[in-house]
């Protein structure tokens, strides 16, 4: 079932230029994306507004002007657009997911990770949307894993002490909505800082200077298109199954440490990797990170829910576009 709305739209020809008025489909499922200027909101946006659903994205300082610019600190913005966009699924990408940056702004991290998504899952409660709130590996201490989604969280840090306080205020807020916990993250980057995994690329592709890469945190880097299709593949089972609530799971199963991710991405672009260093110590800066909190799937692969990109074809595609001689040409002829 869809909708019909007119839509401006520019015409050419031969000589002129003229504004038109068209008719256009509008899906009737509706799903409002928070976060959707970031690596994984993006991603999400572009997964359901492909697969047959009328999108709207929000985010802040980037939004404009392809997404609704709303502050989910402000509850009445918060609202209206909920109340007046109608949604029937919220995916609450939307949140300050970098470790060493949540250890030094702590109060305002928990107005956006904790009491802002506590506020949305209220909002989305009171008009009958499912929520999902992505969370985080981080929420386990890394020491007995695989972990199963009931099992007893230990965050080491301050990034996952407030994801796992949002999660429970998502809950409490909402019974029926959905946290999906979910690992370090990669895919098609605005700029390699973007990802903690793209951010290596350069100390890759410069062979001349040894880099030292950690070897010791066992990590499941997961494709951001694989996380966007299980937001949309639950959303569909949601919509036919209100059972379908609590906590779930979703990873990459190809474990490495940052330094096998690196060799990894250098034999992606036949680079040389000799020039990498393996640094098998714990790490004695910043934020405290698990050393290993695989998450077990098998919940969402029991519901027939799931997609894996292998990781050499998903970071072949992420990472192309920053070649050092890639971005020579494009210097040059552009």
């Amino acid at each position: 079932m869809v909708g019909r709305e007119k839509e401006l739209k520019i015409r050419f020809a031969p000589g002129q230029c003229e504004l038109v008025e068209e008719d256009v489909d509008i899906p009737s499922r509706r799903v409002l994306i928070t976060g959707a200027t970031g690596l994984l909101g993006r991603a999400v946006y572009k997964e359901f507004n492909e697969n047959s659903w009328h999108a709207v994205g929000c985010g802040y300082s980037r939004a404009r002007p392809r997404f609704e610019r709303v502050n989910l600190l402000n509850s009445v913005e918060v609202h209206d657009i909920i109340q007046d966009f109608q949604p029937h699924v919220i995916v609450h990408c939307a949140a300050e997911r970098r470790p060493d940056v949540v250890e030094s702004q702590a109060d305002a991290v928990s107005q956006l990770n904790v009491t802002a998504s506590g506020n949305l899952a209220k909002e989305a409660a009171g008009v009958g949307a499912f929520l999902i709130y992505i969370s985080t590996d981080y929420v386990f201490d890394g020491t007995n894993p695989p972990y199963k989604e009931n099992d007893v969280p230990n965050p080491l840090n301050l990034y996952g002490k407030t994801k796992l306080e949002g999660e429970k205020a998502v809950l409490e807020n909402n019974e029926g909505a959905a946290v999906l916990r979910i690992p370090i993250l990669y895919g098609e980057v605005e700029n390699l800082e973007e990802s903690a995994v793209t951010v290596m690329f350069d100390k890759v592709q410069f062979s001349n200077k040894s880099a030292n890469m950690d070897h010791w945190q066992q990590r499941f880097p997961t494709n951001i298109n694989d996380v966007a299709s299980v937001c949309r593949q639950l959303s569909e089972k949601r919509m036919l199954d209100p059972s379908i609530k609590g906590t779930f799971h979703w990873s990459g199963n190809e474990q490495m440490t940052k330094y096998e991710m690196a060799c990894a991405i250098a034999d992606a672009f036949n680079l040389p990797s000799s020039h990498l260093r393996p640094i098998t110590d714990s790490p004695v800066v910043g934020a405290l990170r698990p050393r290993n909190a695989q998450l077990d799937c098998s919940k969402l692969e029991m519901l027939g829910i799931g997609q894996r990109t292998p990781f050499r074809v998903g970071i072949r595609e992420s990472l192309w576009p920053f070649l050092v001689d890639k971005r020579w040409r494009q210097t040059v002829f552009h």
